[in-house]
C-alpha cells in the first residue's frame, strides 16, 4: 500500500519535473536563437546546451524510463546521465565552431569619427573593371557601385581593411560574389543586389560610381542599357548624393577622348569622338555623365570628383572580357593564336589594378574637382605587348593580324602631371610584375573552370548580328 503512494508520488514528482524542464528547454531556445551562432557567449552556448539536452532526456529518457530507474536503482543519477548525453553534442557544436569561423584579412580600428560608412554597388552595366561600382570614402557611409567586379572588388578590399563601412552593391551581371566573398559576415560588410539604373535609397559618406559597361564586345552588345547605365545611373547617384550631402566619384574613362589628335592626352583636352559610331554608347555616354557631375556641382552644390582611367588589369578581370590583356593571356596558356586587330602598331598604356584603386581614393579625398587623368604613361604598341605576353608565359603561340575594329584609337598615352602635383600619385607597379600576377590568376582560374568541364574563349572585338538585346 505504502509502496503505491510512493509511486503515485515519485510519478506526479516526475510529470511536474518534466514540465520544468521542457519549458527550461523552450526558453532556452528562443534564447539561444538571438544572434549568429558562431558569435555566441558562453552563456547562450549554455542555453542551447541545455536545451539540446533536456529535449534528448524527453525523447530518450521519458517518464516511465525514469520511474524504472528510480524503482531498480532507489536514486536517479541526474547529472551522470546529463553528462553522457551532452558530452557528443558539445563535441558537434565545437565542430561547427570551428568549420562557421570566418577568418578576415587584417582590418584596421578607426573611431567613430573617422570611420566612413561605404556602398558598393553593382549594376547591369560594364566596367573596364567589369562591375558598376559606386564609394562614399569621407567619414561615415561609403557607397560603391560596382563592388563585386574587377576593380570595384579591389576597392573595397582597401576600404574595408583601412576601417572604413562598406556596402556593396550589384546585380552581378558580369561581378561575381567571390571576389568579395571574403568580407561577407564582416560587422562593417554589406551586400546589396540592386542595379542603378533604378534609384537608391541610403545613408552614405562618399560615393564612387563606377557603373558602367567598359569592354568594347560588352559595350556593344547592348548599346542603350549602357547608355542607361551611364545616364540614368549617374542621374540617380547624383541625386543620392545630393539628398544626403555626400560626395560623388565618377569614374570616368580614357574613351571621352576617342581616337586622340593630341598626344599624351592632357585633361584639357577636348577629346575626338565619333557621335554615332559603335563605340559611341559607351564614350558619349561617359562624356555625358562627367557633363551631368558638374551640372549638379554648379547648381546644387554637390562635391564630385571625376576620374579618366586608362587601360587597367590585374587579377578578378574576366578572362572572356574582349579586352587585350584578357584576351592575350588566355590565348597564350591555351596555346591559341594571339589576335591582333589591324597591323599591331596601335598604342596603349596599362596600369595595374591596386595603382588605380590607391589613385581612386587620393582623388576622392582631395580638394581637386576638375577632371584627373589615372593611368602608366608607360607605352607600348598592341604587337609588342603580344610579344611580351608571349615570352611572360612561355607559349609557342603564333601572332594572328584580323581587320582593324572600326573607330579603334590609335594613341592612347595618359599626361599624369596633374596626378602628380595636386594627389602626389603616379604609378609604382612594373608592367612585368603586375602581368606576372596577371598571368598567375587567369592560370588558376583556367585549372578552376577546366574541373567544372568549362573553358572561356576570347570574345571577338565585333558585336554578334541577330541576337535579341533586352534594355
Amino acid at each position: 500500500m505504502v509502496s503505491k503512494a510512493l509511486l503515485r508520488l515519485v510519478s506526479a514528482v516526475n510529470r511536474r519535473r518534466m514540465k520544468l524542464l521542457l519549458g527550461i528547454a523552450l526558453l532556452a531556445y528562443v534564447a539561444s536563437v538571438w544572434g549568429n551562432f558562431v558569435n555566441m557567449s558562453k552563456n547562450k552556448r549554455a542555453a542551447i546546451t541545455i536545451a539540446v539536452l533536456v529535449v534528448g532526456l524527453a525523447v530518450r529518457c521519458p517518464c516511465t524510463g525514469l520511474l524504472r530507474s528510480i524503482q531498480e536503482n532507489g536514486e536517479l543519477k541526474i547529472e551522470s546521465k546529463i553528462e553522457e548525453i551532452v558530452e557528443p553534442l558539445r563535441e558537434k557544436i565545437r565542430d561547427l565552431e570551428k568549420s562557421f569561423t570566418q577568418k578576415y584579412p587584417p582590418v584596421k580600428f578607426l573611431s567613430e569619427k573617422d570611420r566612413k560608412r561605404i556602398l558598393s554597388l553593382c549594376t547591369s552595366g560594364f566596367l573596364p573593371f567589369s562591375r558598376t561600382c559606386l564609394c562614399w570614402l569621407t567619414g561615415g557611409l561609403v557607397n560603391i557601385t560596382g563592388g563585386a567586379g574587377f576593380v570595384g572588388s579591389h576597392l573595397t578590399d582597401k576600404l574595408m581593411m583601412d576601417g572604413h563601412e562598406v556596402t556593396v552593391v550589384d546585380n552581378f551581371f558580369t561581378g561575381r560574389k567571390r571576389n568579395v566573398e571574403h568580407w561577407i559576415g564582416h560587422e562593417n560588410f554589406e551586400l546589396i543586389n540592386h542595379d542603378v539604373v533604378e534609384p537608391l535609397y541610403i545613408e552614405v559618406d562618399q560615393i564612387y560610381h563606377l557603373a558602367s559597361p567598359a569592354s568594347p564586345p560588352n559595350y556593344m552588345y547592348n548599346p542603350i542599357k549602357t547608355l542607361k547605365t551611364n545616364t540614368i545611373g549617374t542621374l540617380n547617384m547624383l541625386g543620392l548624393a545630393k539628398r544626403v550631402g555626400a560626395r560623388l566619384l565618377l569614374a570616368s574613362t580614357s574613351e571621352v577622348y576617342g581616337d586622340p589628335e593630341v598626344h599624351p592626352q592632357s585633361e584639357d583636352y577636348w577629346g575626338h569622338v565619333n557621335p554615332i559610331g559603335p563605340r559611341a554608347c559607351y564614350d558619349e555616354g561617359k562624356r555625358v555623365a562627367e557633363t551631368m557631375c558638374y551640372a549638379y556641382m554648379k547648381q546644387e552644390g554637390v562635391e564630385v570628383r571625376v576620374a579618366r582611367i586608362f587601360n587597367t588589369f590585374g587579377p578578378r578581370m574576366h578572362m572572356n572580357d574582349g579586352r587585350v590583356v584578357s584576351n592575350f593571356i588566355l590565348q597564350a596558356l591555351q596555346g591559341e593564336p594571339l589576335t591582333v586587330y589591324g597591323s599591331g602598331s596601335q598604342t596603349r598604356a596599362f596600369q595595374y589594378v591596386s595603382d588605380l584603386v590607391n589613385g581612386l581614393v587620393a582623388l576622392m579625398n582631395s580638394n581637386v574637382s576638375s577632371p584627373v587623368n589615372l593611368g602608366n604613361p608607360e607605352e607600348h604598341t598592341i604587337l609588342e605587348f603580344a610579344q611580351l605576353i608571349k615570352s611572360l608565359v612561355g607559349s609557342g603561340s603564333e601572332i594572328q593580324f584580323l581587320s582593324e575594329a572600326q573607330d579603334d584609337p590609335q594613341k592612347r598615352k595618359p599626361d599624369i602631371r596633374k596626378a602628380k602635383m595636386m594627389l602626389a600619385w603616379e604609378p609604382v607597379v612594373p608592367l612585368e610584375e603586375g602581368l606576372n600576377k596577371a598571368i598567375h590568376y587567369f592560370r588558376k582560374e583556367l585549372e578552376y573552370q577546366a574541373n567544372n568541364q568549362y573553358i572561356p574563349k576570347p570574345k571577338p572585338a565585333r558585336i554578334k548580328k541577330g541576337r535579341t538585346r533586352h534594355n
